[in-house]
């Protein structure tokens, strides 16, 4: 079967310092700016591109050969894609998956993502790796032939991460409940600050019903729900620019409620107990992140997809008005804070968060123990106060 090769238009991809890369369409035709990040993962580009995490961002893909699996309509982990634009080196010429209902690149084109392949994708990591994440424009089309100091200019006129508070532009503007699977034994509010629907999934698994609510809920919303524990997604934007969900998880906090935070969910609980947050120089991106569980001493292999961190105390616990806070798990590549738990001065777990995705779509699952540690919270609690 001969394979016909995609016509490409002429493509350019200019970085904010005005490094240049050449190169040929890829999805869409025409223009886009963003935060240039670069993701490890060999594998679940779908389950990446429909994370809304990666709203306002442009990733590139530091395996050589994407597309090969095509794309259903199963794996997508919101509505729609997400990233602002996408850099692969070499794309599929064709997918080759029993479950294929088409390819990356029509989904690509379907959904208006503007990206670049046939660039030396590892020459653009290790760059961004020496010098940072930064802002990033995609041209492709008439649009590349653009002289390029224009391009530069449309580039740093785009809004930086740092400062962004994007939460409410990715949330649900209704709240959904996603059905305990068998008997219901709790109820949890799930703050949707970005969430994938595997996340909600691993709960119903579990026996919750889930009751997702927009970036924009109140305290007294969630008291009218009347849950068992409160959780807090991932999500995209800086974590200092979200004062009002922190304002509510504080409320949360005090009120005795149990928590569990995944990804800006740990951030957030963070900055509810007093500690800062900052931008990594280009963040942990990929599904192949070693982080150490510091009570048991076992290391996970855990899926990432962040640019900032907390600012916590490695080496003592912190006494916070919640009670006392530790740092729970680390990266073993950089120290960087994956986890936080806070316990009541008798030493009972309150509230906890890692960093990375213990849902992991689609993989890896070394992880996923965290839902039913959440379980053995909200049942604890439920004890104590029968």
């Amino acid at each position: 079967m001969k394979t016909t090769l995609p016509t490409r238009e002429p493509a350019v991809l200019v970085l904010e310092d005005g490094r240049t890369f050449k190169g040929r369409s890829y999805g869409s035709l025409g223009e886009t700016v963003g935060e240039a990040v670069f993701c490890t993962a060999m594998t679940g580009y779908q389950e990446l591109l429909t994370d809304p995490s990666y709203h306002r961002q442009v990733v590139v893909m530091t395996a050589p050969h994407v597309g090969n699996t095509g794309w259903n309509d199963e794996d997508d982990e919101s509505s729609r894609i997400w990233v602002s634009g996408y850099v692969v080196r070499d794309p599929a010429l064709r997918p080759s998956s029993w479950r294929s209902q088409r390819s990356l690149e029509d989904e690509l084109v379907a959904q208006g993502v503007v990206g670049i392949c046939d660039i030396d994708t590892r020459a653009l990591t290790r760059h961004l790796r020496e010098r940072g994440a930064m802002r990033v424009g995609i041209f492709s089309g008439d649009d590349a032939r653009m002289p390029s100091r224009e391009l530069v200019e449309r580039v740093t006129a785009a809004p930086q991460m740092a400062g962004s508070s994007l939460a409410e532009e990715v949330s649900t503007d209704e709240p959904y409940v996603v059905e305990a699977v068998g008997e219901r034994r709790f109820t949890v509010a799930a703050i949707d600050l970005g969430i994938k629907a595997m996340t909600p999934q691993c709960m119903a698994e579990r026996g919750i019903e889930v009751h997702v609510l927009p970036a924009t809920t109140t305290f007294a919303d969630i008291r009218a729900i009347g849950p068992d524990g409160v959780f807090f997604s991932n999500g995209p934007g800086d974590p200092s620019a979200a004062d009002h969900e922190v304002g509510v998880l504080r409320e949360v906090l005090a009120a005795g409620i149990p928590f569990f935070g995944i990804c800006f969910g740990n951030q957030l609980l963070g900055r509810a107990l007093g500690f800062g947050t900052f931008k990594l120089k280009y963040g942990h991106r990929g599904i192949n992140q070693p982080v150490m569980d510091r009570t048991t001493g076992k290391v996970e292999v855990t899926a990432h997809n962040h640019g900032f961190a907390v600012d916590a105390p490695l080496d003592r616990d912190t006494e916070t008005e919640f009670g006392r806070a530790r740092v729970s798990h680390v990266c073993l590549n950089d120290d960087v804070v994956e986890g936080l738990e806070v316990r009541s001065g008798t030493g009972e777990l309150t509230a906890f968060s890692v960093q990375y995705h213990p849902e992991a779509a689609a993989g890896p699952h070394d992880a996923a123990y965290l839902f039913d540690r959440f379980v053995d919270l909200l049942n604890s609690h439920q004890k104590v106060n029968a």
